[in-house]
């Protein structure tokens, strides 16, 4: 479809929720760059500061070549198509994406993801805050769909999640899942405090450390393995905990046994 290269080194917060699939697809080169786009305060053509280079016709994937840090909303309300990102990307990256795939081959900052219903979204490095959570005052958390991230996420991830699935195979902040319904989260590494504080259902499994254990969880018993989704298996062993009480939650938490010794001392009330 289109390959897009930044004409230089962007300062400016940038609106552009113009860059999808959808509104790309049917357009030729001079009607792709009279898109209008925000920089600063300032309205722009897409054309102002992207060299539009026209690919296969056929295929509806858009490529970005450099650092687009300070561009936010690609791939927002994305139904179906590819985005593919060689560099780092910006702020509510595929947000209320319904269909899809976003490739990022670098770092993404906050709410990428957010209100997600369906597609994919893969990142290759890390992700700020808020990755598929919901903006402030609004419960509608992820919906549906899957994220990966390889390298590490902020603070809270997942948040009001209430389906879908989160894999991070890196380090995850505080609040994972914070208040969340329903869905897997998958942690490989560590996660730093409040991990399913407020949950009512859903599933989180942390493979490495744990900073502290939320009192409001009770244990249930330790598992041998974990299925996080169809084909893929964390082998345990893994405390199981059930919470949060203080919602009269049913989620469940998977820590990891081996590397979370100080958690032996509920092993007592099993």
């Amino acid at each position: 479809m289109m390959t897009l290269n930044p004409v230089e080194k962007f300062k400016l917060p940038i609106i552009a929720e113009c860059i999808s699939p959808n509104i790309l697809q049917d357009k030729k080169l001079e009607e792709t760059g009279a898109l209008k786009v925000w920089e600063g305060n300032k309205q722009k053509t897409l054309g102002d500061l992207f060299k539009i280079e026209e690919t296969k016709p056929e295929q509806a994937t858009i490529t970005i070549n450099g650092d687009v840090s300070k561009v936010r909303r690609i791939g927002a309300f994305m139904t179906s198509g590819e985005i593919i990102i060689n560099g780092n990307a910006g702020m509510h990256l595929g947000e209320e994406m319904k269909g899809g795939k976003i490739t990022v081959n670098g770092n993404v900052e906050g709410w990428a993801g957010s209100m997600m219903k369906a597609g994919e979204i893969e990142i290759h490095g890390d992700a700020s805050d808020y990755l598929c959570a919901p903006y402030r005052g609004t419960k509608e958390g992820m919906r549906g769909g899957r994220i990966v991230v390889h390298g590490n996420v902020g603070n809270e991830a997942g948040a009001h999640m209430k389906k879908g699935t989160l894999k991070i195979y890196g380090n995850a902040g505080q609040f994972l899942g914070f208040r969340m319904q329903n869905g897997t989260i998958y942690v490989q590494r560590n996660c730093q405090a409040r991990a399913g504080a407020c949950m009512t259902d859903g599933k989180i499994v942390i493979g490495g450390s744990l900073e502290s254990m939320l009192p409001t969880f009770t244990i249930d018993s330790i598992k041998a393995k974990v299925k996080i989704e169809e084909g893929e298996t964390i082998e345990g062993p893994m405390y199981l905990f059930l919470g949060d009480l203080t919602e009269a939650g049913n989620g469940k938490l998977y820590v990891s046994k081996e590397k979370n010794p100080y958690l032996s001392v509920h092993e007592k009330f099993l």
